[in-house]
């Protein structure tokens, strides 16, 4: 289903998951309060991924705008809602003390590494499926 919406969707949401279980593993060595740090970076990570849905909706539901030849300023109206949807986000966990802050932050900068990593993340998926693809051909035989 995510393919529908977007090639490099899939890819872009494997990425974040995989930084946010690389951040884990390394920063909770670093940390008094684990739990805090915890629920604050997968809260953000969590963040992250709905963020990445959201834009890649809004971009083919633009696309397919522009290519009926109607205006859509529903686009600008959307990249607001994500950067105030990250804002309420750190509050709620702040006011609340649900996590840690600095730590959620580090998870929603998942998507931009997972954005800067995605064209290795595909390499690294077609590699995986022409192993599976192999995999299965030799077992056939």
């Amino acid at each position: 289903m995510l393919r529908r919406i977007n090639q490099a969707l899939p890819e872009l949401l494997l990425g974040i998951v995989l930084y946010g279980f690389m951040i884990q593993i390394v920063g909770v060595w670093f940390v008094e309060d684990k739990v805090q740090y915890s629920v604050g970076l997968w809260a953000g990570i969590i963040l992250a991924m709905g963020l990445a849905v959201n834009m890649a909706v809004v971009i083919l539901d633009t696309v397919e705008a522009m290519a009926e030849k109607r205006s859509y300023r529903k686009a600008s109206l959307y990249a607001v809602l994500r950067y105030l949807a990250v804002v309420l986000g750190v509050i709620v966990v702040w006011y609340f003390e649900l996590g840690n802050v600095l730590a959620m932050f580090a998870g929603v900068m998942g998507l931009k590494v997972s954005a800067y990593l995605q064209p290795v993340t595909h390499k690294f998926m077609i590699a995986m499926q022409e192993k599976n693809a192999c995999s299965h051909e030799n077992k056939r035989r």
